[in-house]
């Protein structure tokens, strides 16, 4: 009987060591993705304010209307809004909010862009698909990756001239390990990030299918709807513990499962897309 005891003790210590540690393996992969993304919504709030500053350069000295006032200021407003919204991040998903500001601040420097030219006001279109710093679609066109099947999606002026040509598109990258990759190879830590971006549009007819089709699945998960981060936490229950030498292998391998996740970001990649 105090045998009995003494192993269930020993079962339930290990388990409790084992999810902690699962834990903070779990806080360390999230700080470390919380990280690389706010970056990457930095560098997006400091090229806006690089825009505005062209911006100012094309209206000085102009008599503007009551309309072009309004959406310059707009502009200038989203500006600081995004630079107070990147400030209060906590966690990757709150990215989004960012993103959605900023994109509202690149239609409304359209918008001035036309007035002041005397243009028809844009289209509110989605973001160029290659890289949202390029502000809203003017098209679609047919692209697709090396090896992968042609689709239709939105992007800038610039960027329909180069597919085009046959050249290739200004697209965004990000950093996964040590390799560059395009944003949508990201993994469900920039999940907010495009959210903000291009989630506005589901209902518009103007988000490509298999681009709103992604948006409704676990693509855009983040961590909370079955991203790695879950699992991390999940593994080292003491329940999945069969016995005290199985527990003790369950709490070396849980930091390993958690950094295997870090780099496979749970099967996220753009072959969810369809591509």
């Amino acid at each position: 009987m105090e045998f009995l005891l003494v192993a269930i003790l020993i079962i339930a210590v290990v388990g409790f060591v084992s999810n902690q540690r699962a834990k903070a393996r779990r806080r360390q992969v999230e700080a470390a993705e919380l990280a690389k993304v706010k970056a990457l919504a930095e560098e997006d709030v400091i090229k806006f304010g690089e825009e505005l500053q062209r911006l100012d350069l094309d209206v000085a000295g102009q008599e503007l209307d009551e309309a072009t006032r309004q959406d310059y200021e707009r502009a200038l407003n989203e500006y600081d809004a995004a630079k107070k919204a990147v400030d209060s991040v906590q966690k990757p998903e709150d990215i989004k909010g960012v993103t959605s500001i900023l994109e509202d601040g690149k239609y409304a420097v359209a918008c001035v862009r036309a007035r002041i030219k005397g243009e028809p006001l844009p289209q509110r279109r989605p973001p160029c698909f290659f890289n949202p710093q390029h502000g809203p679609s003017t098209e679609d066109v047919e692209w697709a990756p090396a090896g992968g099947a042609y689709r239709k999606v939105p992007v800038c002026a610039a960027d329909a001239e180069r597919v085009r040509a046959g050249a290739e598109p200004d697209i965004r990258k990000v950093m996964v390990g040590s390799e560059r990759v395009p944003y949508w190879q990201g993994g469900p830590a920039y999940a907010g990030w495009m959210q903000g971006y291009f989630a506005g549009f589901a209902t518009s007819g103007l988000l490509p299918a298999f681009l709103m089709g992604s948006m409704m699945g676990s693509m855009w998960g983040g961590y909370g709807d079955g991203g790695y981060a879950d699992s991390a936490g999940e593994g080292g229950d003491a329940g999945d513990v069969g016995d005290a030498g199985d527990a003790g292998g369950d709490v070396g391998d849980a930091g390993g499962d958690v950094g295997d996740a870090g780099g496979d970001f749970g099967g996220f990649d753009f072959g969810d897309f369809g591509f």
